[in-house]
């Protein structure tokens, strides 16, 4: 509770309270800081590419993450344990580091998959990082980063279903197939669901990515990009800080929401027998 007040109840609070200043910093500003975050001209695109991004990568870690956890849970050998050691390694190594890396990865002068980078066309690393291809891009580096640990999530979760449930549906004739789909997918919808959760949270808070490949292509990415891009930039460059509150204000509550949906639907805190 007490961790919960320092980096959660407390900082929102704040934010909330900052959100209804006046942007002279003092007197109270009604819903100014509201109106200038709704109204700006980025504020609509910075969402849509969130969304771009959720529409790439989420079916896309979906499928990898679930079909690697399938795959290791079927495993009988005692190689088991190195390949969670192995899936793990990059997101114990992820930050910084990472991005980095994938900087160099997607320049074709240092590339070392340059012939195929080549291939499509691209030449330079801002050809190759076109605002148009940010949501690929940064798919395919939050999979790198973050599968590893969620098949390790999901395994743990395919580990809790009985032997027993299994063995009974194949004596009954089912295939591996109807026991995936009817047996251990549903068993573990609950951990789905905390997938599900924490990736969409992640994507709304969006900013070392697209920030450092902004940086990284000499500005031919938006600096607001995503909105905590904007809310940075209404805090630290228009000093404007009642609407960056309140932008962090509707990204909290558009969470909130998101998290509530796929909380009641998929029965995560549910009671079970």
């Amino acid at each position: 509770m007490l961790l919960l007040a320092v980096v959660g109840i407390v900082p929102t609070g704040y934010a909330i309270y900052q959100s209804f200043l006046a942007r002279s910093g003092s007197g109270f500003g009604g819903l100014s800081g509201y109106r200038d975050a709704v109204t700006e001209y980025q504020f609509a695109s910075s969402f849509a590419h969130i969304g771009l991004v959720l529409a790439v990568w989420l079916p896309f870690m979906f499928i990898g993450v679930m079909g690697l956890a399938l795959l290791l849970h079927g495993q009988r050998s005692r190689l088991v344990g190195v390949y969670r050691f192995v899936y793990y390694l990059p997101g114990a190594l992820a930050g910084m580091g990472n991005f980095m890396l994938w900087i160099f990865l997607l320049d074709p002068n240092n590339s070392p998959f340059k012939f195929i980078l080549s291939w499509l066309g691209y030449g330079t690393l801002n050809q190759t990082a076109e605002p148009a291809h940010l949501p690929v891009i940064i798919a395919l580096m939050l999979f790198f980063q973050g599968a590893g640990t969620w098949i390790l999530v999901i395994y743990g979760g395919l580990n809790g279903i009985p032997e027993e449930i299994g063995e009974a549906a194949t004596i009954d004739g089912a295939s591996r197939w109807q026991v995936t789909r009817h047996i251990k997918l549903p068993l573990v919808r609950p951990w789905i669901a905390y997938f599900l959760l924490l990736n969409v949270a992640y994507a709304t808070q969006l900013f070392l990515e697209p920030e450092v490949l902004g940086l990284a292509t000499q500005g031919q990415i938006s600096p607001q990009w995503t909105p905590n891009e904007l809310s940075y930039t209404f805090a630290f460059q228009v000093f404007d800080v009642p609407a960056a509150a309140a932008l962090s204000v509707i990204l909290l509550l558009i969470s909130l929401a998101i998290g509530v949906i796929i909380t009641t639907r998929s029965g995560l805190f549910s009671e079970r027998d």
